[in-house]
């Protein structure tokens, strides 16, 4: 049959038209494909080829209030390998594993994985400057040295528990490295190069170096000078009493910031591995809990001289050495009492069972109101992990429970929440927020990014009832058990503390946790202390005796780098018989040999060093106290010669 030229005509029409779409369809998506997928295509591809070696950040230092770096890096660089690059894995791997102390045929299985990029870990991790350029000097195609650190703590055990330490991959595992691990880490940068799918580089396409961003320094609260005194003491507390554990806390009382902190035992944080866990895991200062004892007795005596119940001069109360309650007789430390006394003289003399009384007058409502005021059972918000909360008895305490808690036993505390209430009954009443993290500061600029300021909880006790409370425990150091922390012209007050372990409900026989907590001026706060002291062997068991004299030193030696003055105003020391005998030390300089030999000196001695005749030095100067029977150190030399040594 013929088909008419119309229908033909028709039909290429069609074709033609159909012809048309499909090429404008072919068109329309090698267009799309090229300018609009172009880009991620290009990405997609490059990724393909992409290798990346990481470079990592500069981990942020911390400092402290001063500037004084306590953790920094060092250079530390890591080995990378890409395994389609390496030639020959037996030659490469015998190399490598001479320098990096590893057998040959684990590097070579490490060497030959099915990766794109391998590292070689833990023995090419953060490995020395001279092991990465031995490895460098063998030009090996496909293994790499990443810039990395190592974190490093200049100081050593110093402030070991606050600061924690950073692990293997550059992460902070515990203290202020983990608790701000984000803002101190940085960001990775890395090294991209390209390869094919046998692992050649391609030459035509340029390596890509996205730099790392560094993190961000951390300036803290603490006193470098501060905390090595607390460091020293603590370290002479270890060699004298070989205790189980010891803490001390020192803290600006008017705002919450933390001076120094430490704990014992300690540990390295570059060494953490070579100590069991439970000692880089237990920051005693906010971890710890147990029985407070006399040291609490601060929050029974705020409270009562807050409701007015008490005047400490007008009213008395008498000690027969225990005070019975429902039945009980709790007994005071001292066998036989204290007799007759003002309530002044009831702190002075941490005098048990009037204390009780105190106790028992506020009522169960009144003294348990102002103990959760003060912060107790709960956590004090400090910048640190492991906090505890510490065990308080419920509303449907008992009699005899109120009565223990007023002076201390029963109930369970942390230092921190301890020095923070105690903080609050000496600074005007104001229940502060403890915190150690005081700026962020950029690293390059030195610009600060943020900054912490004091968080006020809340008011807790009067003003006035504070300064009551001051002069009250600037009488304790001065006439009372806490003499052994008395030092002239410091105005220091404070509170002993003389706790009975327990375990499994039953307290232990000569076991005790010695503390005092102190504070100075007493006139006008600047710093508090609280120390204690787990089962020290071969000593009293009492705190005023072991941790008294611990926390005078700490105290006063913080005041003078703190610039703080000596006051002329000061409570008289009252001597007891058992006081050594203090010597005022005379002016020796100027004096000659023969001067000193007709001498006396009131049951010093003198110890000479140097040549000449005449003293150009002494050791300590004149004027200060020293028992009887210590010595004094001079320097002789010839008239006009100059001398440092006198200190």
């Amino acid at each position: 049959m013929r088909v008419s030229n119309v229908t033909v005509r028709r039909r290429l029409v069609i074709v033609f038209i159909a012809g048309l779409f499909v090429f404008a369809s072919f068109i329309g998506r090698l267009s799309y494909v090229q300018f609009v997928m172009g880009d991620w295509l290009y990405e997609m591809a490059r990724n393909s080829w992409s290798r990346n070696i990481t470079y990592q950040a500069e981990r942020g230092e911390i400092l402290d209030r001063n500037g004084v770096v306590l953790a920094t890096n060092v250079s530390a660089p890591s080995v990378f390998v890409v395994p389609k690059q390496i030639k020959n894995p037996s030659s490469v791997s015998r190399k490598l594993a001479s320098i990096l102390n590893m057998q040959p045929k684990k590097v070579y299985e490490k060497i030959t994985k099915n990766e794109s990029s391998v590292e070689i870990r833990p023995e090419g991790k953060k490995i020395s400057n001279e092991k990465a350029e031995k490895i460098t000097d063998l030009r090996i195609p496909g293994v790499y040295i990443a810039e990395d650190y190592r974190r490093h703590y200049p100081y050593g055990s110093f402030l070991s528990h606050v600061l924690g330490f950073a692990g293997i991959d550059n992460q902070g595992l515990t203290g202020l490295e983990a608790n701000y691990n984000t803002l101190l880490q940085g960001k990775r940068g890395y090294l991209a190069f390209f390869s094919d799918a046998r692992g050649e580089r391609m030459p035509f396409l340029s390596d890509d170096y996205i730099p790392p961003k560094d993190g961000l320094d951390l300036k803290l609260t603490i006193n470098k000078k501060i905390q090595a005194i607390i460091e020293r003491e603590l370290n002479q507390v270890e060699v004298k009493y070989e205790p189980d554990g010891a803490l001390a806390i020192a803290l600006d009382p008017n705002t919450g910031e933390v001076l120094g902190m430490s704990s014992r035992p300690t540990f390295n944080p570059e060494n953490y591995q070579d100590v069991p866990a439970e000692v880089y895991n237990h920051n005693l200062p906010v971890w710890k809990t147990y029985e407070p004892g006399s040291t609490f007795k601060i929050i029974t005596l705020s409270a009562a001289l807050n409701e007015g119940i008490v005047n400490l001069k007008n009213d008395n109360f008498y000690d027969p050495g225990y005070i019975d309650v429902n039945g009980t007789d709790l007994h005071c430390w001292k066998r036989g009492g204290h007799g007759s006394e003002t309530y002044l003289e009831v702190v002075q003399n941490s005098c048990n069972p009037g204390f009780v009384k105190l106790g028992l007058n506020l009522g169960k409502e009144k003294l348990f109101s102002y103990i959760k005021k003060f912060g107790f059972g709960e956590k004090t918000g400090i910048d640190l992990q492991g906090e505890g909360k510490g065990i308080l008895f419920g509303d449907d305490a008992k009699p005899l429970e109120v009565a223990t808690t007023a002076f201390g036993q029963g109930v369970s505390v942390t230092p921190i929440q301890q020095v923070m209430a105690v903080a609050a009954a000496i600074n005007g009443g104001y229940l502060y927020e403890p915190y150690i993290a005081k700026a962020w500061v950029n690293p390059v600029t030195g610009d600060v990014i943020q900054r912490n300021t004091p968080h006020l909880r809340r008011k807790v006790i009067t003003g006035q009832t504070s300064k009551k409370v001051r002069h009250a425990l600037e009488s304790v150091v001065a006439k009372g058990t806490g003499r052994g922390a008395f030092r002239e012209g410091w105005r220091i007050g404070g509170k002993t503390g003389t706790a009975q372990k327990a375990e499994n409900g039953v307290y232990l026989k000569n076991n005790y946790i010695l503390s005092f907590i102190g504070f100075a001026p007493a006139d006008d706060p600047q710093i508090l202390v609280y120390i204690a002291i787990d089962n020290a062997k071969n000593a009293p068991q009492f705190g005023g005796q072991v941790a008294a004299p611990v926390a005078g030193s700490i105290i006063a030696d913080s005041l003078r780098v703190m610039d703080v003055k000596k006051r002329k105003n000061q409570l008289e020391y009252e001597k007891k018989w058992t006081d050594p005998v203090m010597v005022k030390v005379p002016q020796l300089v100027g004096l000659t040999r023969s001067d000193l030999h007709n001498s006396l000196f009131s049951g010093l001695s003198i110890e000479a060093e140097g040549q000449g005749d005449v003293v150009i030095a002494q050791s300590p100067k004149a004027g200060v106290k020293l028992e009887k029977g210590k010595t004094i150190r001079v320097y002789f030399s010839d008239k006009g010669d100059k001398s440092d040594k006198e200190d």
